[in-house]
């Protein structure tokens, strides 16, 4: 039998997971391995750096990204 140390085993969810959609595009090639060294480099996904790169466009130039629940009407369920 095991036994286990519940207060060793703490997990705390403060947010709930945010969904994620699929974004197909088309880019020269040179730029897209500029974009895979530029994210390596940064110990990020691709993914993760061209989010963070709209993110950036986003705040530089006033445009407000809304958050999920305010754009999906408030749904997390799926």
């Amino acid at each position: 039998m095991l036994y286990y140390n519940v207060t060793q085993m703490c997990y705390i969810n403060i947010m709930a997971p945010k969904k994620t959609a699929t974004l197909n595009l088309r880019i020269d090639p040179v730029l897209k391995e500029v974009v895979k060294m530029a994210a390596e480099k940064d110990h990020r996904s691709v993914a993760n750096l061209i989010e963070l790169l709209i993110r950036q466009h986003c705040e530089v130039n006033d445009i407000v990204i809304p958050e999920q629940q305010e754009l999906f009407g408030g749904d997390n369920n799926g």
